[in-house]
């Protein structure tokens, strides 16, 4: 992270790190705007700073101990540290806080979402410097992502039990952002400079459910809090402004079908990140998905009737409670089958306070790696045919880093590659003497190669 300051002024100095998903990215860029708002500076240092603020992440095991770690290392080299996100929110043995129970010497702990508790916790312990309405923050607030990308998160929380998923205990039921709020931030992104919006929550294709669909207003006119036309009225933005938008944790409900020709017009990108999970009924019943297993291949084959380009990126579960061996080959035969274009997968891990660690059977960890590794395999072979497919297709390739100045080549994305999570086009040196790649800008690419999960092409 940057620096967010350059006042020549000695003003309190915040550390700050953001852990986690994209959605608490999204939590930390609020409270970055606050704090920059009300006169702090930020650095992503530790040492010298007066006071430090670690927004993590409690998910799954492995992000526990990298947010417990983190905020071990900070209380060393600091001393002073408030605790905000998901980890906040989670009960430790006995019930007790188990950040307060691993570290208690921390100033304060909030749970996800909670900008203005955290910055309660700051003035008690390094008063304000400024009036906020009288000092200047940029329009679109504090990223911590470059300037050409941006998420936008439309609303919190979910009204799903998932039995693997402790999130709506730490984050609560769907919360919908009023649609004209999303929007306006929107504009505000686009004005500034952002190619690619990346739509986040954690249900996105749920976003309206809360407020029944409720008629919103922006820009004058009427719309509906729903997901259909959130997703037009953001491509009409993006259309005038030149930029992406992205969809990430579209469930596959029915009314997801409606989205799929705004793809194909080119309003929004042909894009649709989908957390599956499993294949089979049993498997997905034993989770408490919110979808039928038995309809998304149909479904899938349907969104390619209507938007033959778009890809297909999905997560998925190996060695859940109750797994057979039969029910694993369904899921790989599923992967085959649907022809994923990107697929991540997890080998199940318990998470303390989850339902699913009271199912019967528990797939032993070793075959649950097991499992994990021959999925992947599969996976990464339909991704590869997938991606070989693309040699010699000239394709928009939005530019993340250049060298030489632009004309040494660089790296940047298509729109089948969502930034960190998907892979990269590498781009050739241009071999037009006029011919300069920009970060931040699209350049036509031609592709010539496939390696592993990426593109080469050469810009023309």
């Amino acid at each position: 992270m940057n620096d967010t300051s350059a006042s020549t002024t000695t003003a309190p100095r915040i550390g700050f790190v953001s852990l986690g998903c994209p959605k608490a990215l999204t939590d930390s860029e609020l409270i970055l705007t606050q704090l920059s708002a009300e006169g702090y500076e930020t650095t992503k240092t530790f040492a010298g700073a007066d006071l430090v603020i670690v927004n993590t992440c409690g998910f799954i095991d492995d992000a526990v101990r990298e947010s417990l770690d983190t905020i071990g290392e900070a209380l060393a080299e600091n001393g002073k540290v408030i605790v905000t996100g998901c980890l906040g929110a989670r009960a430790g043995e006995g019930g007790g806080n188990m950040v307060r129970q691993v570290h208690p010497s921390v100033l304060a702990v909030t749970g996800p979402h909670a900008t203005h508790e955290v910055m309660e916790a700051v003035h008690k312990h390094l008063p304000k410097p400024h009036d906020p309405f009288v000092d200047l923050v940029p329009p679109q607030g504090i990223k911590l992502t470059p300037r050409h990308y941006a998420y936008l998160k439309i609303s919190e929380g979910c009204n799903h039990r998932c039995t693997f998923c402790i999130i709506p205990s730490m984050r609560g039921d769907l919360v919908s952002r009023p649609i004209g709020d999303v929007l306006t931030e929107a504009r505000k992104l686009f004005e500034a400079g952002v190619k690619e919006l990346l739509v986040v929550s954690q249900d996105t294709s749920a976003y309206g459910v809360d407020v029944r669909y409720r008629t919103g207003f922006w820009d004058g006119k009427p719309v509906r809090t729903r997901m259909f036309d959130l997703v037009r009225e953001l491509g009409e933005l993006a259309r005038g402004f030149g930029a992406w938008v992205r969809l990430h944790y579209v469930y596959p409900y029915p009314h997801v079908d409606e989205i799929v020709p705004l793809m194909g017009e080119g309003l929004v990108l042909p894009y649709l990140d989908v957390p599956l999970q499993h294949s089979h009924p049993e498997v997905l019943r034993r989770m408490k998905r919110p979808a039928s297993g038995e309809k998304n291949l149909e479904r899938i084959a349907r969104w390619r009737e209507l938007c033959p380009e778009i890809v297909i990126r999905s997560t998925f579960i190996a060695g859940f409670p109750g797994e057979t061996e039969d029910e694993f080959r369904h899921l790989l035969d599923f992967v085959q089958e649907a022809r994923i274009d990107r697929a991540g997968c997890f080998a199940y891990s318990p998470v303390e306070g989850a339902a699913a660690n009271d199912l019967a059977d528990p797939v032993p960890d070793a075959l649950r790696e097991e499992r994990r590794a021959r999925f992947m395999a599969v996976a990464e072979s339909v991704s590869a045919q997938k991606l070989a497919s693309r040699v010699g297709a000239t394709m928009q390739v939005l530019v993340d880093s250049a060298s030489g100045m632009g004309k040494k080549g660089g790296v940047g994305r298509s729109y089948a590659d969502a930034p960190e999570i998907d892979g990269t086009v590498r781009l050739l040196p241009p071999q037009k003497i006029s011919k300069m790649l920009k970060v931040g800008e699209f350049t036509q690419a031609r592709i010539v190669a496939a390696e592993g999960h990426d593109l080469v092409a050469l810009p023309v």
